[in-house]
């Protein structure tokens, strides 16, 4: 007798994990196509400069440019690593590309927009990213360009780890999805345009089928799974965030993910709050593992100065969590009545404040 609702139930759980996978493609594609104009522009935009406001600016373009707060930080280390850029510049880059990187989250929210309920859930819960983010930089850059103490304890933590070797550590997501990224890029010719396209379709299309899916296996269950286990405490929803992102290398792929469990309603912002901050704090391994790797001192600073901005914007707005919380609410409702205001926030923020800062105070 339940045979047939049991392999109903198998058939929608496989279909939900293929989903998910062409998700995840769509998210490494987009990722691999602004590549191909992103990072080398993100490279010329990282010429070195003293206005910490300018490299919170780059730092942060470059990154949404790149999709990627691990290749814009790569660059800044190496560039630091050479001797092109000041520690104390690249500092500043590093709490822009925390910024940067947060877009994918709300590129993945507007998959959500043809259905108003969802889009308010998932802005809202894209946005608490964002929000913490850029209180912790408003915070902590005047701190830091006056009293330096992220610089401080980078410099000191860099300076005992040196000598100390790394490892190189390979993600399995990236095994997994990069295959399927390199046919989509061969089969469309390498043309950087049609990547695009097809990369936000496949996002939106899959995006939708998710949500479809798992409100189909009954959300009641999915949801006391989640409450009992996974985001029971912020404790464990931190940890998950912390977890998830050391492994798979991609803040952006651990918050993301997430989105479309927000929309469907499956998780509340505050249980997604300390997950983000987990993710944030997550990033930071691939840097230091790579700063490890190369063993230079001044790659090691910029490696810390990250994981560093991080704890310090945690100690502070983990404690605040209804500030940001209570603005992304907000966000949620103005979304709920104007999706142009929405799409607008997201022009605003990522695009033309940083590059009107750039053009106007460099």
């Amino acid at each position: 007798m339940c045979v047939g609702p049991t392999f109903g139930n198998a058939r929608k759980a496989a279909a939900l994990i293929i989903f998910v996978y062409l998700f995840l493609v769509s998210i490494k594609t987009l990722g691999f196509s602004f590549q191909f104009f992103g990072e080398e522009f993100a490279q010329g935009l990282i010429a070195a400069t003293s206005n910490p406001l300018v490299a919170v600016a780059i730092g942060l373009l470059a990154t949404t440019l790149v999709q990627s707060s691990s290749t814009t930080t790569s660059i800044i280390v190496g560039l630091v690593a050479g001797g092109m850029l000041p520690i104390p510049s690249a500092i500043f880059m590093v709490m822009g590309a925390n910024i940067g990187t947060t877009v994918t989250n709300l590129i993945v929210s507007i998959g959500h927009i043809m259905h108003r309920v969802e889009f308010k859930r998932a802005f809202a819960g894209s946005t608490v990213h964002d929000f913490f983010n850029l209180f912790a930089v408003m915070v902590l850059l005047p701190i830091e360009y006056f009293f330096h103490p992220i610089g401080i304890t980078a410099r000191f933590l860099a300076e005992i780890f040196v000598g100390a070797g790394g490892f190189t550590f390979i993600s399995p997501l990236k095994i997994l999805v990069s295959p399927a990224v390199e046919i989509i890029a061969s089969t469309l010719q390498q043309n950087v345009v049609l990547i695009v396209i097809f990369a936000l379709a496949l996002m939106f299309a899959s995006l939708y089928m998710i949500v479809r899916t798992m409100k189909s296996l009954v959300l009641e269950k999915i949801e006391k799974f989640l409450d009992a286990y996974l985001f029971k405490t912020a404790f464990n929803a931190f940890f998950l965030g912390l977890l998830f992102t050391a492994i798979v290398q991609s803040s952006s792929v651990t918050t993301s993910v997430i989105v479309p469990l927000l929309g469907a309603g499956v998780l509340t912002l505050r249980k997604v709050y300390p997950y983000a901050l987990g993710a944030n704090l997550g990033t930071t391994v691939t840097a230091l593992l790579a700063s490890l790797v190369t063993g230079s001192p001044a790659a090691l600073t910029v490696a810390f100065a990250h994981l560093m901005f991080n704890i310090f914007g945690i100690a502070i707005f983990y404690p605040l969590r209804r500030i940001p919380i209570a603005v992304a609410e907000k966000m949620g409702e103005i979304a709920y009545h104007s999706r142009k205001k929405a799409l607008a926030f997201i022009a605003v923020i990522f695009y033309i404040i940083p590059i009107l800062i750039i053009i106007l105070m460099r």
